[in-house]
């Protein structure tokens, strides 16, 4: 396989999605472009503007309330947006643009699988994790359980994803910036690193959201303009650009049929599974829903994300096939000016191409800017879950036992912000040329088989224990990494073995169900003392969850 065909298969992977289209290839080096002033000068811009904001936010940070979840007070549409922003990564525009680029309807379908968790999460979830929750999910899912063991596993899944969902987006920045910027491949992600230090330290949750805010508006603003730009010239008609564009691709009417990029049936059903489940267990977007001033706001927030999300996506499915027209017939964007070859910069410059096609310089470099602070404002977002992790539920649930000073907590989550950074840092240069899409896949295989079994029983099963619990959560964790380990991403690709021990490459099919049938039946044969008084607290959580009475308040700035 081409190193061309490797960096567009594997880098949409790096949003969310494993190995599916990866298919185990390592990412290739991307090519070094000339430097690109326009973009290096807005995203300058960009960043003294959200430093700004950090350090407004530094000033009202004061309680642990504002670090981890800006005191509550973040109101349903803005925490939408900021949900849209941490969930909407540079591979979203780049990546998926380039997939229906490529293989027309189906990098729609595709788009699709991220959108399908979030009515889960409206209504299964949205509600009773405000209503539960203060700082993590780990305050839902030991509520009634086992204060110290059940954190401590829940943490340690929590920081499983984060590192491997971390590591992802540094070397995908690195990668990027490569293509659009014309910067090394170091600095960009010390740069990256450091910046996100920056806005989590100094600004916690408040600086971040807003980060994201304006992160989501930007890519918002930026795929629109766009997308108008180029529909405007076949007269804003869906069926002219289809038309044209089925006559103008390689694959023809096939083009817009589905089936072409899941090689089986258990593959899809397991990819579908991750991708769903997987949402509804990442650390960092379940954070955000603690933001809120109460249940009803954390309900609109799922309503406004899915509402952005959903158009983006569409944004995305008209710039792909615009491009197959207006960059896909352009010898300027072919190496040699061979259309149909390899294009310049590689198999992720379509959307880039598409900007310059209908918008000159500007507005290529305005959206290379996006893609930078696209990954600026997921990367912070991570980096924050990750440290109130270790900050509240290891240390001052677990190693304090509740009895943590709120300075001291915050003290903790600063130095714990500033490790990530520099072990993103080092692991995001160690990483630069190796296949990275697999930890994507093994952070939402995680998602799915170790925090959502566990988070969705503690909400709406009385039957769970913390013995239950453990082994499921433990069980599916260790399950999930073994099955991608041993598939072709890792065993084959990476280890250099001839074939894989594990013949699919999503693991969520099989870890996830394991998960729930070991709480099940674990939590079943429990008959200890301590299983019974956590069966008799369920009420308790059960009323908390259905009316928020004693959930935590939303503090003003």
């Amino acid at each position: 396989m081409s190193s061309l065909a490797r960096l567009a298969l594997a880098l949409p992977a790096l949003l969310l999605s494993g190995a599916a289209l990866a298919a185990g290839d390592p990412i290739a080096a991307a090519e070094k472009q000339p430097l690109n002033l326009h973009a290096i000068g807005m995203f300058l811009v960009f960043v003294a503007m959200t430093m700004g904001i950090t350090f407004w936010a530094s000033n009202r940070t004061k309680s642990a309330s504002d670090f981890y979840t800006a005191g509550g007070g973040i109101t349903g549409f803005q925490n939408g947006l900021a949900i849209a922003g941490d969930y909407m990564s540079a591979a979203t525009l780049l990546g998926l643009t380039a997939l229906v680029y490529g293989s027309g309807l189906d990098g729609y379908i595709y788009a699709l699988c991220f959108f399908a968790g979030w009515p889960i999460i409206l209504f299964l979830m949205a509600e009773r994790l405000r209503n539960l929750g203060r700082f993590t999910f780990a305050d839902i899912t030991s509520y009634r359980l086992d204060q110290g063991k059940v954190r401590t596993m829940a943490a340690i899944g929590s920081l499983t994803v984060v590192c491997f969902y971390l590591i992802a987006q540094m070397v995908g920045a690195g990668q990027l910036i490569k293509l659009l910027f014309g910067l090394d491949y170091n600095i960009a992600v010390v740069a990256v690193g450091a910046l996100m230090i920056v806005y989590v330290i100094k600004g916690g949750m408040l600086a971040t959201t807003w980060v994201q805010i304006i992160k989501a508006c930007m890519l918002l603003a930026g795929g629109t303009l766009v997308m108008l730009l180029a529909m405007s010239q076949f007269g804003f008609s869906y069926t002219t650009v289809v038309e044209k564009a089925v006559a103008a691709h390689k694959s023809g009417w096939s083009m817009m049929s589905p089936g072409k990029l899941i090689p089986d049936p258990v593959t899809a059903v397991s990819l579908a599974l991750g991708l769903m489940f997987g949402t509804a267990g990442l650390p960092h977007i379940l954070m955000r829903f603690f933001t809120v001033t109460n249940a009803k706001e954390a309900r609109k927030s799922v309503l406004y994300a899915s509402g952005f999300i959903a158009y983006f996506f569409n944004v995305i499915f008209l710039m792909g096939l615009c491009a197959i027209l207006i960059v896909g017939q352009n010898p300027e964007f072919f190496e040699g000016g061979q259309v149909g070859g390899k294009l310049v910069g590689g198999g992720n410059m379509v959307a880039m191409h598409l900007a310059k096609a209908v918008g000159g310089n500007l507005l290529l470099g305005f959206l290379a800017a996006v893609a930078f602070a696209t990954i600026l404002a997921v990367v912070a977002g991570l980096a924050l879950a990750g440290a109130s992790s270790i900050s509240h539920d290891l240390y001052a649930r677990v190693i304090m036992k509740g009895q943590a000073k709120e300075e001291d907590e915050m003290r903790v989550s600063r130095f714990a912000t500033l490790a990530l950074g520099v072990i993103a840092v080092v692991l995001g240069i160690a990483f630069e040329k190796q296949n990275v899409a697999f930890m994507v896949g093994l952070a939402f295989g995680i998602a799915a088989s170790s925090n959502f079994p566990v988070l969705i029983l503690s909400m709406y099963w009385k039957g769970l224990t913390t013995r239950g619990a453990l082994a499921g959560g433990y069980i599916g964790l260790a399950l999930a990494v073994t099955l991608v380990v041993l598939s072709k991403s890792v065993w084959v690709t990476v280890l250099g073995n001839p074939a894989p021990l594990f013949p699919y490459e999503q693991p969520a099919l099989f870890s996830m169900p394991v998960a729930f049938l070991i709480c099940i039946v674990v939590s079943k044969l429990d008959r200890s003392a301590a299983a019974k008084k956590e069966l008799a607290a369920f009420d308790d959580q059960f009323v908390r969850a259905q009316t928020g009475y004693g959930a935590a308040a939303a503090s003003n700035h």
